[in-house]
């Protein structure tokens, strides 16, 4: 028993390694602090490591994407400042303009990694793949820009990822976006006290 889970720990180190690094980045992003960014960038290298083994391509530019939003939002999150009041960036809504934005990016994202995972990979599974991809964009984008709804479609698109992750036999992975899903929601509750303390 014991020779089997170090066999297994053994073959899958990446992984394991990429979901505790993942766990903590999450843990800073719901508290706030300046730390989730570094943390993601380390965990973002791992899962770009994981996801080219498996074949998740669009997940693995999604984790090139989110290494360079994890360097962008460590700035935002230190230098950016709240228009309205001059501090630091707090949590905010996200206006109806910002909304139509967002619908508009993610229909064209979710069509052009469709278009690209069908013609030009060999996913076998390019919807979805696509999917949790153009969602963890928009989601990122927004956590960067510290607007609270961005956890909502963490939750959609985290449990949309365990299934998938099961179906590659991620265990890990997907157990850690069940706790991922978990933490968005705690994340919301967390920055929705926020929201209600800075106003």
């Amino acid at each position: 028993m014991i020779h089997s889970i170090t066999e297994w720990i053994a073959g899958n180190y990446i992984e394991l390694l990429g979901a505790i690094i993942g766990l903590i980045y999450i843990y800073f992003s719901v508290r706030q602090n300046i730390l989730t960014w570094p943390v993601g960038l380390i965990s973002s290298i791992f899962y770009i490591v994981i996801f080219f083994q498996t074949r998740l391509y669009a997940g693995m530019a999604l984790q090139v994407y989110y290494a360079a939003m994890s360097i962008y939002g460590w700035y935002y999150w230190s230098k950016g400042k709240n228009t309205t009041t001059g501090g630091n960036v707090s949590v905010s809504f996200t206006r109806p303009i910002e909304w139509m934005m967002i619908a508009i990016t993610f229909v064209v994202i979710f069509i052009l990694i469709v278009f690209v995972l069908k013609n030009y990979t060999d996913s076998d599974v390019p919807n979805i793949d696509a999917f949790t991809t153009t969602a963890g964009i928009i989601a990122t984008w927004m956590m960067a820009r510290k607007l609270i709804e961005n956890w909502v479609i963490w939750v959609f698109a985290d449990l949309i990822s365990v299934a998938m992750y099961i179906g590659k036999q991620l265990w890990v992975t997907a157990f850690l976006y069940l706790v991922f899903t978990v933490m968005a929601v705690l994340g919301f509750i967390e920055w929705r006290k926020n929201l209600k303390y800075s106003n």
